[in-house]
């Protein structure tokens, strides 16, 4: 079992730590991973080079940061993440996934237990249950650290955020924008047009916190802590987003309970099992 869509990291100056990379290939996930020129003997040195695309940097320049600092200070993941949604496009895909460069592992959550996937079924499992509707434009898996032993949890949320690891349609008429906060933005933009977006609780990502792993967006975007990154999502969304203080420091709050009323509009023909379909897991302790 693997995801039938292509699936790309998006990465800087993880070369030597490269979380994602390393687990999806003890998945035997296959994948390409986007760097910059400049760094590609690093990543050659410890990847396969057939996985490795080098970013276009017209996709940098072009790029809507959605502020007036040009191209004085990095503008994140988003320039890549577009470049991947084009490449996608290019390739004749209708869908494709993309990963920040920190995520340690995927789990499977039953029963309140959370289970470490070894192959990629969780991923073909996410791409079925999507494409039963005709209104998503976006989903993924939530984050293992919202989702503690003591609570129960639906198998997903509709009309959320979707951080970090994204499945995306791609005839959306939408990109990545903003310096910071691009995967909020995003989500905001679909969820306001009434799409539909879906985070799953069934599977989870193992992200490593914010600012925790040096590389990526670490020391450009995220040297002056997290105010400017949160004021910017405020400016783009006022209506629905505001400032707040938590954990010693600042972040955006996004009010998504206005975005409950868009249904899921279920593909005409499509009819569900009433088995289960474990896509081949099975729980083991070895």
């Amino acid at each position: 079992m693997n995801p039938r869509y292509p699936l790309y990291i998006v990465s800087k100056g993880r070369a030597h730590s490269r979380l994602t990379s390393k687990a999806l290939e003890a998945m035997n996930v296959p994948y390409l991973i986007v760097i910059e020129d400049q760094e590609y003997d690093d990543y050659a040195a410890v990847i396969d080079e057939k996985k490795i695309l080098l970013l276009d940097k017209t996709y940098q320049s072009d790029y809507d940061a959605f502020d007036d600092l040009g191209m004085t200070k990095s503008k994140g993941a988003g320039p890549a993440r577009n470049f991947v949604w084009g490449h996608s496009i290019s390739e004749g895909h209708a869908w494709h996934w993309v990963m920040d460069d920190n995520i340690r592992w995927f789990c499977r959550l039953n029963k309140n237990s959370r289970y470490r996937v070894m192959d990629g079924s969780i991923f073909c499992a996410m791409e079925d249950f999507v494409e039963r509707y005709v209104n998503v434009a976006m989903a993924g898996p939530q984050y293992r650290m919202f989702s503690p032993r003591r609570f129960k949890f639906p198998p997903f949320v509709p009309n959320t955020r979707i951080f970090s690891c994204n499945f995306i349609r791609n005839n959306m008429p939408y990109r990545w924008r903003g310096r910071y906060n691009e995967d909020a933005d995003l989500s905001i933009r679909m969820l306001k047009d009434r799409w539909c977006t879906i985070q799953f609780n069934a599977f989870l990502q193992e992200k490593m916190w914010t600012q925790s792993v040096k590389g990526g967006n670490t020391t450009d975007i995220y040297a002056d802590g997290t105010f400017m990154k949160s004021k910017m999502l405020v400016d783009m969304h006022p209506d629905v987003t505001e400032m707040i203080w938590r954990f010693g420091r600042c972040h955006h709050h996004v009010n998504y309970k206005q975005f409950q009323k868009t249904k899921l509009q279920r593909k005409p023909g499509v009819n569900l099992e009433k088995q289960v379909n474990e896509y081949g897991m099975v729980l083991s302790h070895g």
